[in-house]
C-alpha cells in the first residue's frame, strides 16, 4: 500500500469523525452533559489533528490544535458549554471539515473566517471574550515548567513531573490495576505536531499516575540537535481502563515511539495477603487446676513427637492454603490487562470485522449480479418453451439456480445499503449557516437516521434536501419577531425523518413555519402566466405550483432564494430517482414536504403485463391485489369515467392503454385484468391490462441516460427472451386518470 491510499485511508476517517464531531456537538447542544459526549468530540478532533501531522497538513493541524485545546476545557469543566460556546464550537467544526476537503482535493478555505474562529477559541480557552449570557469559566491554568538540577555528567537528573493541575476530579480507585509505561519519542513524532506533554497529560486523565523523566541521553549544549528527540518517560499508573485505554492514548504516535505497557503488582499487596501463622498451642491447660495438669504433662511426655507432627502439619497447611491465595491474589491483579485484551477480541469477533472497498468494484459486481439475473431469465425462458412438462432434471436445476442468483443479488444490494445520517448532518451546517445568514434561530431535528437505503439514492439525495432545507429556513420559518407576535417560540424547528414504507423510502421534511401562502402563490402564477386569471386550482393544485419552472415569492433576488431556482429542481431529480414528491400545508402551522423514493436504483420486483401488444412491468410494491371484472361491477361515471365495485366500495377504473396512448379508445374491462394499486397522495386505482405474464424480478435500465425521459414510464427492463420492456410509472398514471394528463404524446410500438 502506497502513501496515497495510506492518505486517502486518512480522509475516509476524517470523514467519520467529523460525523461524529458533529453528532457530539448537537447533543450537547441540546443538552446532553454526558462526559462520554464530551470525550467523543474531543478524540474526533483528537485523531484528525494527529494523522493530519503524520502527512504534513500543518494548516489543518494547527486549526485542530487550538480546537482540542478548548475542547479540552469543556471535557475538564473549566469552561461550560453554553449555546454561546456551542455556536463557536458548531462553526469551528464546520471550518474543520472545510480545512479536512481542501487538504484532499486542493482547495482553499478563507483565512479571514479561520483566523477569526481562532481567536474566539483561544478567547474562551482563556476566560476572555465570553457573551455575556454565559457565565465566565475558569481559565486554563499551565503547568508551570520544571526545573532541571545538575547533577551529573551530563548535568541533569531525573525529572519528577507531576500533572495534578489537569487531573479529573475523581476519587482514585484503589482496585484498579496498575501498569508500567516506557515511553520514547522519536524525533519524527514532534515533527508530525504531536507533543509529548500533552500525550502524558491525557494519560493521566484515565488514572492516577506518577511519572519519572530519563534525561541520561541528553548531550551537552554543543552537540545538542535541536529536532533530536532526547527525553524518555516511566510512567506508572493505576487505571481501570486497561491497556486499551493506554494505548489509545497512543493511538496516533505508536509509530513515532517506543512504547512499552506492563501490568504491574505491588508486593505490599501481596503480603497483606500472608497472614501470620502462629503455631497451634493450646494454652488453656496452662490454666487447669493441680490436677489436671499432671495428665497435660504426662501426655504431652508420652506423645511429644507425634503431638509436634500434629501441629507442623497442620502448620503447613495453613501456610500452603495462605501461600496458594497469595499467588491467585497477585496472578488475578496481574491479569485485567490480558483479560481486558481477550475480552476485547472476543467482542471484536462477535461484533464483526468490516473492510473498505472501492465503490467502482461493487458497482461493477451490482452489474454482473444484474446480468446474471437476465441471463437467468433468458435461460429459463428457452427451458420453459423446449420443455412444455417442467418437470426434466433442467428445469429443476433452473429453480434452483434462480433462487441462488436471488439470493446472491439480495446480499450484493445489502452491500450497497448504507444509512443516511451522513446526508442528514450535512442538513445541519446548512441550516446554521442560512439561518444565520438572515437572522433566524431555527433548529433541526432528525429521526430515523439508521434508515438504510442504497448508496447511490444517498449520492443523489443531497442536493434535492439542500434545496428544500434552504427553502424551509428562507420561505418556511418566519423571523423571531413574527413568530412571538403569532404566539410561538421565536426558535423555529425543522424536522427531517427517514422510514420505510412498502419497499420504498419516505423521508419527510417539516416545519412549523406560516405555512404556504395560497394567495401569494396563486398571483404569482398569474404574474407569471402559469397560470390563468380565471383558473379553479383545488388548494393541493396551488401548492405544487411552487415546483413549477422559474417560480418564486421571493420579492428580491438574494443569496439564498430569489431567481426561481430550486423546487423545480427537486421535483426532477426526485423525479430521475425513480420517486415523487408531494406537499401538504396548513395556514399559520407549517409545510410538509414528503418524497418518496425506491430503496435501490437496480432492481425491482414486477409484475409482467400485456397492454395493446405491448410490454409492461408494474412494480410489485404499488400493486395490492389482482382482479378478474365481471360486468356487473363495473360502473360508467361521467362521460368517460368508469368505475368498479370491489367488496362494497368503488374504485375508479383506469385503462393503461388509453393513457399511455397505445390505443385510441377505452377496451372492455371485461376482457381483461384488473390491477389494484396504491400510490402516495392518490388513493387507490385499478388499472386495467389485458393479461398477466407472471412475477419477476428485473433489473433496471434508466431510460434518461439511453434516450430520453418519458412520462407515464419510470424505467426500463430487458426480459428473459431478449425483448425491452419499460417500467410503468404508477404515480404518473394515477395523476393522469385524475385529470392531469401526461404532457406529451408517446408512440412507443418499437418498444414492444
Amino acid at each position: 500500500m502506497d502513501m496515497n491510499e495510506i492518505k486517502e485511508i486518512f480522509f475516509q476517517e476524517c470523514e467519520e469523525q467529523l460525523a461524529e464531531l458533529e453528532s457530539g456537538l448537537l447533543k450537547l447542544n441540546d443538552g446532553d452533559r454526558d462526559p462520554e459526549t464530551v470525550n467523543a468530540v474531543f478524540r474526533a478532533v483528537h485523531s484528525i489533528k494527529g494523522g493530519a501531522g503524520a502527512f504534513g497538513l500543518d494548516d489543518l493541524v494547527a486549526f485542530a490544535h487550538v480546537f482540542e485545546t478548548t475542547l479540552d476545557c469543556v471535557r475538564s469543566n473549566k469552561l461550560e458549554p453554553t449555546q454561546d460556546v456551542l455556536k463557536v464550537m458548531l462553526r469551528s467544526a464546520d471550518v474543520l471539515a472545510d480545512l479536512t476537503n481542501a487538504a484532499r482535493d486542493g482547495g482553499s478555505v478563507d483565512e479571514s473566517r479561520t483566523r477569526g474562529l481562532v481567536k474566539e477559541l483561544e478567547a474562551l480557552a482563556n476566560g476572555e471574550a465570553v457573551p455575556a449570557s454565559a457565565p465566565a469559566p475558569v481559565a486554563v491554568k499551565a503547568p508551570e515548567p520544571v526545573k532541571a538540577k545538575p547533577t551529573d555528567e551530563s548535568g541533569f537528573e531525573p525529572i519528577p513531573f507531576s500533572f495534578s493541575d489537569f487531573a479529573d476530579e475523581t476519587t482514585p480507585l484503589m482496585e484498579a490495576p496498575s501498569f508500567q509505561i516506557t515511553f520514547k519519542p522519536h524525533a519524527s513524532l514532534y515533527s508530525k505536531g504531536n507533543e509529548a506533554a500533552l500525550l502524558l497529560r491525557d494519560l493521566s486523565r484515565i488514572g492516577e499516575m506518577s511519572i519519572n523523566c530519563d534525561t541520561s541521553e541528553l548531550p551537552s549544549l554543543d552537540k545538542l540537535d535541536p529536532e533530536a528527540s532526547y527525553f524518555s518517560w516511566t510512567v506508572s499508573i493505576k487505571t481501570d481502563k486497561g491497556e486499551e485505554g493506554i494505548r489509545s492514548v497512543f493511538e496516533f504516535a505508536e509509530w513515532d515511539c517506543d512504547l512499552e505497557i506492563t501490568p504491574i503488582v505491588s508486593d505490599a499487596a501481596v503480603e497483606e495477603e500472608l497472614p501470620m501463622i502462629p503455631v497451634p498451642f493450646d494454652l488453656s491447660a496452662l490454666d487447669n487446676g493441680p490436677e489436671e495438669q499432671p495428665a497435660v504433662e504426662a501426655a504431652m511426655v508420652e506423645e511429644p513427637f507425634v503431638a509436634a507432627a500434629v501441629e507442623a502439619a497442620v502448620a503447613t497447611t495453613q501456610i500452603a492454603q495462605s501461600v496458594n491465595a497469595a499467588i491467585e491474589k497477585r496472578e488475578a491483579a496481574a491479569a485485567p490487562a490480558a483479560a481486558q485484551a481477550n475480552a476485547n477480541a472476543a467482542a471484536n469477533a462477535s461484533a464483526g470485522q468490516t473492510i473498505r472497498v472501492d465503490l467502482d468494484r461493487v458497482d461493477r459486481l451490482i452489474n454482473l449480479v444484474g446480468e446474471l439475473v437476465i441471463n437467468q431469465a433468458m435461460l429459463s425462458q428457452s427451458v420453459i418453451e423446449n420443455d412444455a412438462s417442467g418437470t426434466s432434471a433442467v428445469n429443476m436445476g433452473l429453480d434452483e439456480l434462480q433462487q441462488l442468483t436471488r439470493e446472491i443479488q439480495d446480499s450484493v444490494m445489502a452491500i450497497r445499503a448504507q444509512p443516511v445520517k451522513p446526508v442528514f448532518q450535512r442538513m445541519s451546517r446548512i441550516v446554521r449557516e442560512v439561518a444565520d445568514m438572515i437572522g433566524k434561530q431555527i433548529r433541526l431535528v432528525t429521526e430515523g437516521e439508521n434508515t438504510e437505503v442504497d448508496k447511490t439514492v444517498i449520492d443523489k439525495l443531497a442536493e434535492p434536501l439542500t434545496h428544500m432545507i434552504r427553502n424551509a429556513v428562507d420561505h418556511g420559518i418566519e423571523t423571531p419577531e413574527k413568530r412571538e407576535a403569532a404566539g410561538k417560540n421565536p426558535e423555529g424547528t425543522i424536522k427531517l425523518s427517514a422510514k420505510h414504507r412498502s419497499g420504498r423510502i419516505l423521508i419527510e421534511l417539516q416545519d412549523d413555519g406560516a405555512g404556504i401562502n395560497r394567495e401569494r402563490v396563486r398571483q404569482k402564477a398569474i404574474d407569471n402566466d402559469l397560470i390563468a386569471a380565471d383558473a379553479n386550482l383545488t388548494d393541493e393544485e396551488i401548492d405544487n405550483l411552487i415546483f413549477a419552472p422559474g417560480f418564486s415569492t421571493a420579492d428580491k433576488i438574494s443569496d439564498i432564494s430569489g431567481r426561481g431556482v430550486g423546487m423545480d429542481v427537486v421535483k426532477r431529480s426526485i423525479q430521475a430517482l425513480g420517486g415523487r414528491i408531494s406537499i401538504s400545508s396548513r395556514p399559520g402551522l407549517g409545510s410538509t414536504f414528503t418524497m418518496s423514493l425506491p430503496l435501490t436504483l437496480a432492481v425491482l420486483d414486477g409484475m409482467v403485463v400485456t397492454v395493446a401488444g405491448q410490454t409492461l412491468v408494474v412494480p410489485l410494491t404499488a400493486i395490492v391485489e389482482t382482479l378478474q371484472p365481471e360486468a356487473k361491477n363495473i360502473h360508467s361515471f361521467g362521460a368517460n369515467q368508469r368505475l368498479i365495485s370491489i367488496r362494497n366500495s368503488f374504485c375508479p377504473l383506469v385503462d393503461v392503454g388509453r393513457v399511455l396512448n397505445f390505443r385510441p379508445t377505452q377496451a372492455d374491462p371485461v376482457e381483461g385484468v384488473a390491477l389494484l394499486v396504491e400510490s402516495e397522495g392518490g388513493g387507490q386505482r385499478a388499472l386495467m391490462v389485458d393479461a398477466i405474464q407472471g412475477q419477476r424480478q428485473v433489473v433496471i435500465k434508466s431510460l434518461e441516460a439511453n434516450y430520453t425521459h418519458v412520462q407515464g414510464i419510470a424505467a426500463a427492463t430487458i426480459l428473459g427472451d431478449g425483448r425491452v420492456a419499460l417500467i410503468l410509472d404508477v404515480d404518473a398514471i394515477v395523476s393522469a386518470s385524475r385529470g392531469q394528463p401526461l404532457k406529451q404524446e408517446m408512440s412507443l410500438a418499437a418498444t414492444g
